[in-house]
């Protein structure tokens, strides 16, 4: 099935993306063609969209908090005869019964420069700074630090954990080198060990390898050192009683969010402690 799926959004749409990204995921077989409108923030913009989307007939969702835009936008769709939904409405509705306040309609009011922004910002800095075992002697100042053998997904995870604004080193495990004495002292970071089973391991780093054109037989992809260098890893994990994480079948997503609840269960079990 064919689908013209209609993003408008007052702000950057990244909100709005996301929200279809994670609905379209529930449906096989969808060939889903996107027209993305963002900054709709005045009216001969939304003219133009408005006659794309007649040539172009679908779905439309929206954020849109001027009421006159929106307003104008359900008319037309509604004469068009296509469906038109307000994306966080629900949502923004719910939160102003229970909060007994009115919604601030500020466009992107999500992406204002607060603290919160400027803290993902240095968490992006830091990761890229510590990616790979780099800077051992910054570890300490780490949210989350990440071990795990090569091609373990640590790297985008750490990045996927630096936007959601925690600090992350993250230090490859490798038999023959093994990692500074700094990292079985940390205090302040969480440190996580990630695993993977060994076939999902080889073949990554054989496609790894066949990017990099080379053709030679090395340890690296071969399947019983493989097995050896988890099982390295795996004992370094349990002598440390470090929680560890397999990402054979997790999504870099879903891997952040156990890592994130680690977190969250950490940070509340050290509050009630000095309490």
């Amino acid at each position: 099935m064919k689908l013209h799926l209609h993003l408008l959004s007052d702000s950057t749409g990244e909100t709005l993306e996301n929200i279809a990204k994670a609905a379209l995921a529930q449906f096989d077989d969808v060939s889903v063609t996107r027209h993305f409108w963002p900054m709709v923030r005045n009216r001969p913009h939304l003219e133009r969209i408005l006659t794309e989307i007649a040539d172009n007939p679908g779905l439309v969702l929206f954020t849109l908090v001027n009421r006159d835009l929106r307003a104008e936008l359900e008319r037309r769709c509604l004469a068009l005869g296509l469906p038109v939904v307000p994306a966080l409405d629900t949502v923004t509705d719910a939160l102003s019964r229970m909060l007994g306040q009115e919604a601030k309609a500020r466009p992107g009011r999500q992406h204002m420069l607060d603290a919160a922004y400027f803290a993902r910002v240095e968490a992006i800095h830091y990761t890229m700074a510590h990616d790979d075992g780099v800077s051992p002697e910054g570890w300490e100042d780490a949210d989350i630090v990440l071990a795990g053998v090569s091609r373990s997904s640590k790297t985008p995870t750490s990045i996927y954990l630096a936007n959601r604004g925690y600090k992350t080193a993250n230090i490859p495990i490798v038999p023959e080198s093994p990692p500074p004495d700094t990292l079985f002292s940390l205090g302040n970071p969480l440190v996580v060990g990630l695993t993977t089973s060994p076939d999902r391991l080889v073949a990554v780093r054989r496609n790894r390898l066949s990017a990099l054109g080379e053709t030679r037989e090395t340890s690296y992809a071969d399947e019983e050192a493989v097995k050896r260098e988890i099982a390295y890893a795996r004992r370094m994990f349990a002598d440390n009683d470090w929680p560890v994480i397999d990402v054979t079948r997790r999504s870099i997503e879903e891997t952040a969010a156990a890592i994130i609840k680690l977190c969250e269960d950490r940070r509340a079990q050290r509050l009630q402690g000095s309490v």
